[in-house]
């Protein structure tokens, strides 16, 4: 635990090219291979990290300033995804969750129940959260790590059936999104899509950057984009005329580094991508095809995800005041919207119609879970000594205490033998559906590069 411990304290940017150095020795790349793609990852991730905060600081005198103009006062205080995680991180689950999620990984692997080789290790914390909440609730420890091993197997899951999506809309080969946080809005994305394509004359609405570009170019280009939506968000706030030109230009500058950072990072993960690939195939497909698991930070840069995620600012303020039963005050967790919608983007299909419907959907059910979960999660962090801020008596957050996931997986619990034995069998019966459609995906693969070699003869 104190080698855990101390490797999770300095950071994802240094766990990342840690983890990947040794990957690549482990899959016996060169040294200076290994070291050169350990390198990359970790500055593209810097990069991606240095842009996001800048993102954050740009955007939170906005938010704030939008809060006071709408007047809302909810007593529910939103303390943002970083002090979720020091508080998920911070308990008893939180100190075995990374052995337990990786135990889990290896063994979905050769169960060939997964095709994800998660090397996210940081952001195991998502189950580490519902794991700590379920040990107060039920004052059992091993309870709170099944808990917590559920969550890590149906999020996997969910990033299983969403890479290929990655792949083409995200242009992400070789790579998923185990993240808890994104995967908890898939299923709602996936409700959206299958409503929306069903509706005549609605389903025919398509908005993506090539739409964008072709009717609007200005629009079109990332650049443009972020600097419009800044403008607009720091208009409806209220500010001077020097902070509505600072927002626009930092969102203009946002939208067009964090691609190039993701592109860095990639240049990190590719070599260690082929080297599985050439493992997998060296055996026959035992494995079939492989993908890394990485931090949905490595997409958020895509100008639907960032657009969207902005669009829903000030729409979730207006939702917070209108929803019937609303106690959460969204403000710290705003500007982390973004990682909510990375892998709504892919599944929607880079349509940004289908994403702002999925977000209002599942951001206006996060309002309503946040509150519903705020004792819990009040406690939980009162629990590892987690000081609230001067004057709050109730906290939450949309990152992770607003999922919709670690919210199904609580109140089972609270069923006891029941709810645990149902959420099990639930939980195996979508790990062996995953494995029936990994097989059949391996045949057909298998089935077209014969009929390839075969053609080329």
């Amino acid at each position: 635990m104190f080698v855990i411990d101390y490797i999770v304290s300095m950071g994802a940017s240094v766990m990342m090219p840690l983890i990947f150095i040794l990957l690549g020795l482990l899959l016996r790349l060169s040294i200076a291979k290994s070291i050169k793609a350990g390198l990359m990852a970790g500055i593209g991730f810097i990069g991606l990290s240095i842009t996001v905060n800048l993102m954050i600081d740009s955007l939170t005198p906005v938010s704030h300033a939008i809060v006071e103009r709408f007047g809302l006062n909810l007593t529910v205080l939103d303390m943002g995804w970083p002090a979720a995680a020091a508080v998920a991180m911070g308990t008893r689950v939180g100190a075995l969750v990374i052995p337990v999620c990786v135990a889990i990984n290896i063994l979905m692997l050769y169960t060939k129940t997964t095709r994800i080789l998660n090397v996210d290790i940081w952001n195991l914390w998502h189950h580490a959260f519902t794991g700590s909440l379920v040990a107060i609730i039920t004052n059992n420890l091993w309870l709170g790590v099944l808990a917590a091993g559920l969550n890590c197997i149906v999020t996997i899951v969910i990033a299983d059936r969403t890479t290929a999506d990655v792949e083409k809309y995200l242009n992400l080969p070789g790579i998923s999104v185990p993240h808890g946080f994104s995967a908890s809005f898939v299923p709602a994305a996936w409700l959206v899509n299958a409503f929306v394509d069903r509706v005549p004359g609605v389903r025919d609405i398509k908005i993506d950057t090539e739409v964008i570009q072709k009717r609007l170019s200005i629009l079109g280009d990332p650049a443009c984009l972020g600097a419009i939506i800044g403008a607009i968000l720091a208009i409806i706030a209220g500010v001077d005329v020097k902070a509505i030109l600072q927002t626009a230009i930092t969102m203009a500058a946002v939208m067009t580094i964090i691609p190039r950072m993701a592109k860095m990072l990639m240049e990190g993960v590719y070599p260690i991508s082929e080297r599985i690939q050439e493992i997998a195939q060296s055996r026959a497909g035992s494995f079939g095809k492989i993908s890394i698991g990485l931090d949905s930070a490595v997409s958020v840069g895509h100008p639907v995800t960032l657009s969207v995620s902005m669009l829903m600012i000030p729409i979730m303020l207006v939702l917070a005041a209108i929803i019937p039963g609303n106690q959460f005050l969204p403000f710290a967790s705003l500007t982390g919207l973004p990682f909510a919608f990375v892998l709504v983007t892919a599944v929607c299909r880079g349509d940004m119609f289908r994403t702002l419907l999925t977000g209002m959907l599942t951001l206006s059910l996060a309002l309503l879970i946040g509150t519903s979960l705020a004792p819990l999660v009040t406690s939980t962090a009162v629990s590892t000594g987690f000081s609230l801020p001067h004057g709050a008596t109730s906290i939450s957050s949309v990152d992770y205490a607003g999922a919709m996931l670690p919210w199904v997986i609580i109140q089972g619990f609270y069923f006891k033998a029941f709810g645990v034995g149902l959420l099990i069998l639930c939980t195996l019966l979508l790990a062996v559906w995953n494995r029936k459609k990994i097989l059949h995906e391996n045949q057909l693969s298998a089935q077209t590069d014969a009929a390839g070699i075969e053609a080329g003869e």
